[in-house]
């Protein structure tokens, strides 16, 4: 819990692997020394930062001698991504997962993130008398009594059924895994062949029907398709032994059941989004062996069927990992959001240090959105599910 879910087996492995080589690696070095003395002795060229870095894009950081600060930091970040890429000998995921730590350090040391060495922090305190810092206090403090309580920040404004998931429709067939939600038409006449749509277990069904004016569910029957959805449950320790093959037949094929009694002699448009598109996938492809037709179609939004390249979520996955993990989930039964986000917040970490800034140095209020409520409104996922899935 204090590392976030990374293993710290894993994290001394990889350090004395790439130390080792590097340090056995003179070529390497002379590379590294020469980066660091062309770096000192042109410390006035301008070094342009990622045009997606949106830290230093602010005109404050034009002035002396913010001008130079931030150049640096980024001649020190280049200096530390050749320091711990291509150090022969050293292995691939030790490499990648060295990379993304010592960019976890520098992140958070930016100079945007502290007050002193931020122009556009001190502009602000001018600008408001220092009223920022009490409304920066006043944002963290209630972070913080949130963080501790059971309901996340983004929820106080969106409620489902209330604020977001507004489309009408009904449950309209139940187990103890899923809920199968139809929604109710909107035009006089309908399609042939209803949708069934499977969202990923990590996350609630809503995504699809946030607000109004977003919500592809509320779209689709505007356009006159019949529309099913899978609502997850949320799993407690009860469902630690709850697996894949309970969400494969007791979820996508319970559900697509449902549907073609309630609407028979009809193929199905499959949608999956997310995980739940793996899950479909798996499903289809678990279908075309029972030589089951009653597909029409297969539809997948952001799901990923092929894990070969996993990007850097690969790096949470390895024996050390799903060794802690699995220690983890197995003593409470399941792995609760909370712990899954903090991955997902290692993966945005420039993100996270900049709504920081923003909220608690700037003072500045950040909107809560419909997509910011869904987003902390994760599902909790049994113990021998979860752990099967990342294994496999």
């Amino acid at each position: 819990r204090l590392t976030l879910g990374l293993s710290p087996a894993a994290v001394v492995a990889a350090g004395l692997d790439w130390m080792t080589h590097l340090a056995i690696s003179p070529h390497k070095q002379s590379a590294l020394w020469a980066h660091a003395l062309h770096s000192a002795t042109h410390w006035g060229d301008v070094c342009l930062p990622d045009p997606r870095d949106r830290r230093f894009v602010a005109s404050h950081w034009s002035q002396w001698p913010y001008n130079w600060m931030a150049p640096a930091f980024v001649r020190m970040e280049q200096w530390w991504q050749d320091a711990t890429t291509d150090v022969p000998g050293t292995t691939r995921q030790h490499e990648q997962l060295m990379a993304f730590l010592v960019r976890q350090i520098l992140d958070a040391m930016s100079p945007s993130n502290f007050p002193l060495t931020n122009p556009e922090v001190l502009a602000r305190t001018v600008e408001t008398g220092g009223w920022n810092w009490v409304q920066g206090a006043n944002h963290f403090w209630l972070d913080a009594v949130q963080g501790l309580s059971s309901q996340g920040a983004a929820d106080v404004a969106f409620e489902p059924g209330k604020d977001v998931a507004l489309t009408p429709g009904k449950v309209v067939w139940r187990n103890d895994l899923m809920e199968l939600i139809q929604y109710t038409p909107q035009t006089s006449t309908v399609r042939a062949e209803p949708l069934l749509i499977v969202p990923p277990w990590i996350m609630k069904y809503y995504i699809l029907d946030l607000s109004p004016h977003n919500s592809l569910v509320r779209h689709l029957v505007s356009q006159g398709y019949t529309v099913f959805m899978i609502s997850w449950v949320n799993p407690d320790a009860r469902a630690r032994e709850v697996g894949m093959d309970d969400y494969l037949k007791r979820g996508v094929m319970a559900a697509l059941d449902a549907v073609t009694l309630i609407v028979p002699g009809r193929k199905v448009q499959a949608v999956g989004y997310c995980l739940g598109g793996t899950l479909m996938a798996i499903a289809a492809a678990y279908m075309a062996r029972q030589e089951d037709a009653r597909l029409k179609s297969l539809t997948l939004f952001a799901a990923e069927v092929d894990f070969t390249e996993p990007g850097e979520l690969g790096l949470f996955i390895n024996e050390s990992q799903l060794a802690l993990l699995d220690g983890v989930m197995w003593e409470q039964g399941f792995l609760n959001g909370q712990q899954m986000a903090g991955a997902f917040t290692l993966l945005n970490a420039r993100a996270f240090w900049a709504q920081r800034v923003s909220r608690y140095l700037l003072g500045r209020d950040l909107p809560q959105t419909d997509l910011g409520a869904w987003n902390a409104d994760a599902t909790r996922m049994p113990y021998r599910q979860h752990s099967r899935y990342l294994s496999a």
